[in-house]
């Protein structure tokens, strides 16, 4: 487990520390914040499973930290440390989801047997083996099946029941159900070239789920191209559908619904893949296209435009510019042609 622990004050924040670390059960990672604000920049980096903090501190109190808390990182436990005087005030972080709260001074036997509590509710965490199962069950059938949409239902669902899991705990959890869908679909075709079990990257919640969803998308596309017995690489079919298609405003879609991509995955994997979005690689394409004919001397600057896409000659020639530093009539000077 990981712990944060908030408060302005340096010697009660040195004394929690110095508590934390004299727990039965040492935690993974011990981190200090000065106040509320402070602690979601931590948090952002950081992102612990138990929260200790104080209730008043300068800049954002222990209140507003633990209603930020609640509404965008609900797995993390919270305990709120307080005095007599704040019990009132302490009985509100209720409303956002805070089940223990200490009153100062605080001493070690009352901060361990606090933590006793949630290193037990902590255990029970986890998913069902049954739930588990079945939902790795449904994303083996859905990408098998190239059923993108009922894949992308499974996944919606499987977030919502996460909610709870910390950062490291879904990232084991992930990575289970990636070794487990490996075997099934090497079982099933021993062509798929598609690896799910390296280890993940990623550290907050929602880059491991985008990360795995990446990783489930390539398989569906790898199955894809298997069975249709051709062994391309897509993101060069695309390349070349571009590059065939520069005399005509193709969008991102039709390219790739050609390769049999979803438009978002394939946006995201022609960036990974080529170091440019589709449309400067498109750009690009153009304009060494043009550049190619304008050494051609009995071409016209302005048919050359509409060869490569542009009926808008002045766009051509801004453009031309933007790429090369140089326009295209400077180019052709350059090239000795008038």
């Amino acid at each position: 487990m990981r712990l944060l622990i908030v408060d302005d004050e340096p010697v009660i924040r040195s004394g929690l520390m110095m508590m934390a670390q004299s727990y039965t059960h040492k935690f993974q990672e011990i981190k200090t914040s000065v106040n509320g604000l402070d602690a979601l920049e931590q948090i952002i980096q950081f992102e612990p499973d138990l929260l200790l903090t104080d209730i008043r501190m300068p800049k954002m109190d222990g209140l507003e930290l633990c209603r930020n808390v609640y509404e965008k990182y609900p797995h993390i436990m919270m305990v709120v440390v307080s005095g007599y005087s704040d019990f009132d005030y302490a009985q509100k972080c209720l409303l956002y989801g805070v089940k223990h709260y200490l009153l100062k001074p605080v001493t070690p036997p009352d901060l361990h047997d606090v933590f006793d509590i949630i290193v037990k509710s902590q255990s029970q965490g986890y998913i069902p083996v049954s739930r588990y199962v079945d939902w790795v069950e449904r994303i083996e059938n859905s990408i098998w099946l190239l059923q993108e949409e009922e894949l992308l239902k499974t996944m919606e669902e499987w977030k919502d029941h996460c909610s709870h899991l910390s950062a490291p705990q879904l990232k084991e959890q992930l990575l289970d159900a990636a070794v487990l869908l490996q075997k099934q679909f090497q079982e099933k075709n021993r062509r798929l070239s598609s690896d799910l079990t390296e280890a993940f990257r990623s550290s907050s919640k929602a880059e491991l789920f985008k990360e795995f969803e990446e990783r489930l998308q390539t398989v569906m596309m790898d199955i894809l191209v298997v069975r249709r017995g051709n062994f391309k690489d897509p993101m060069e079919e695309a390349k070349a559908y571009i590059d065939n298609h520069l005399s005509v405003d193709i969008s991102l879609r039709e390219v790739a619904d050609m390769v049999g991509i979803t438009p978002n995955y394939f946006s995201t994997l022609f960036k990974k893949m080529s170091n440019e979005t589709f449309v400067s690689y498109r750009i690009n394409k153009r304009m060494d296209k043009a550049r190619e004919l304008l050494s051609i001397p009995h071409k016209r600057t302005v048919d050359i435009a509409a060869e490569v896409g542009y009926d808008d000659y002045p766009h051509f020639t801004k453009t031309f510019k933007k790429v090369f530093g140089i326009s295209p009539s400077d180019y052709r000077d350059s090239l000795g042609m008038k």
